[in-house]
């Protein structure tokens, strides 16, 4: 069978989430479809990861097109020489597709907080999600809450959707270098102990909250000279959250040390005093198995996927009441007993969650469709 696979998101330079399943997935596939199958990765620009599978049963097809890729270029590529299959990780099938589709569905993060997207990309993804409950062959959602509002937004057949959950990163461990930590921290002008974020800044990740929780915190534990590190790229909406910490008088207690590459990810994390990630919604959660994996307290929202990911392993506060966030943080912060339990347990938690598990069932998945199991 020829698997095809839109590896336009994968191949690029700088991953966040959808990135980063898409290039976690295509790895993990490359030795399982070896002996049976073959992988054809499409892509408009060079593959910049360093690791980019190889391997005589897999073909990346280079296909640039300036504009409108998916629709365009890729779409005729699959009628000129279509494979038996067409995965596509992130969202958008191309508006002709010959060829029988699965795509994922990562969240519906826009029908819950609309004010958080902009408006064109609020259109875009309820037209293509709502084509997709009606056209795609099969649809794989990351959590049962995102099939669940698939389910119920969509009226898309149950039958018709997978959950298979994400995979971890294995190769993030804890730093316990605190040379390796003290570098990473002037890299990123960070002195002293920290609480983290690491995230898209985004109105749906809650910052706000946040930083007003923070903001009663420090009101409140004067002995305490912890910084709050909001760490991660630019996503639209950032100017008031930089307005808000001005306001505040924040200004020395809040450090945004903008993108954080995978190299100096596992030890900003180790370096943590705790991890919050208090979202509003998720349609996964994987930063939370992520600071998991660097041994790192974990503190989020009750809502959405997030509980399913991190079960009975992190600090669980209602993402609306910054009272509540600002109570977690002073649990987390004076606690030492709370923090050693949140780590042994996030330790157990991550062993559900594997790349290798998740390709696993989705290859099942592609063969039952092909062959129709």
């Amino acid at each position: 069978m020829q698997i095809g696979i839109d590896a336009s998101r994968a191949a690029r330079a700088r991953h966040t989430g959808t990135e980063t399943y898409a290039f976690q997935l295509i790895k993990a596939l490359a030795p399982l479809t070896a002996s049976r199958h073959r992988l054809r990765l499409y892509t408009s620009h060079p593959p910049h990861p360093p690791d980019w599978p190889e391997a005589a049963h897999i073909e990346t097809r280079l296909i640039p097109c300036p504009r409108l890729w998916t629709h365009l270029r890729l779409a005729l590529e699959l009628h000129q020489h279509p494979p038996d299959l067409l995965f596509v990780p992130a969202h958008v099938l191309p508006f002709y597709c010959p060829v029988p589709a699965l795509v994922t569905v990562h969240d519906l993060g826009y029908r819950h907080y609309p004010q958080a997207h902009r408006l064109f990309d609020r259109l875009y993804l309820e037209w293509s999600t709502r084509r997709h409950s009606r056209v795609a062959r099969h649809i794989i959602a990351d959590s049962q809450a995102t099939k669940e509002d698939l389910i119920h937004y969509y009226q898309a057949d149950p039958a018709r959707i997978s959950v298979i959950h994400l995979g971890r990163d294995e190769t993030l461990k804890p730093i316990t270098n605190p040379d390796i930590i003290a570098q990473t921290k002037r890299q990123y002008n960070i002195s002293g102990d920290y609480l983290l974020y690491l995230g898209t800044l985004h109105p749906r990740k809650n910052l706000p909250r946040l930083i007003d929780a923070f903001h009663h915190f420090s009101q409140s534990n004067a002995n305490h000279d912890l910084s709050l590190v909001i760490a991660g790229k630019q996503g639209w909406l950032y100017a008031e959250i930089f307005e808000q910490v001005r306001r505040l008088d924040l200004t020395g207690r809040i450090i945004f040390p903008g993108y954080v590459s995978n190299q100096a990810k596992p030890a900003l994390l180790s370096g943590a005093t705790a991890y919050l990630f208090p979202s509003l919604y998720e349609g996964f959660g994987l930063p939370i198995l992520e600071a998991m994996a660097c041994g790192v307290p974990v503190l989020t929202g009750n809502r959405s996927s997030l509980p399913e990911v991190a079960g009975q392993a992190a600090l669980m506060v209602d993402p609306l009441n910054t009272a509540q966030i600002a109570a977690g943080i002073t649990q987390l912060v004076n606690d030492g007993d709370l923090r050693q339990r949140l780590i042994r347990a996030g330790y157990r938690q991550i062993e559900n969650f594997s790349w290798q598990k998740t390709a696993r069932q989705l290859l099942d998945l592609f063969e039952k469709i092909a062959y129709n199991l």
